[in-house]
């Protein structure tokens, strides 16, 4: 379940297209808050080789099993 895309929307609002289909609108900033300054979040990219979420040219690296987890997660929530 690879990260295919990614688009930085607002503070920590991203939208994010897994391999799956799945197109999430989500707020990283309980996953990535302590590791990635408000500054910081537009040198978002997707890592081709292993499809996880990048921060500052790799220093900061996002799982995209770990990802896909928390906003799939942070979805239902919102739904219920």
């Amino acid at each position: 379940m690879k990260l295919e895309k990614i688009q930085h929307l607002d503070d920590y609002l991203f939208l994010l297209s897994f391999e799956t289909g799945d197109v999430v609108r989500a707020n990283l900033k309980a996953l990535i808050g302590d590791y990635v300054d408000q500054s910081q979040l537009s040198s978002a990219r997707v890592d081709s080789d292993w499809g996880c979420l990048e921060f500052n040219n790799g220093q900061v690296d996002i799982d995209p099993k770990t990802l896909y987890q928390f906003v799939m997660t942070q979805k239902y929530q919102q739904a219920a």
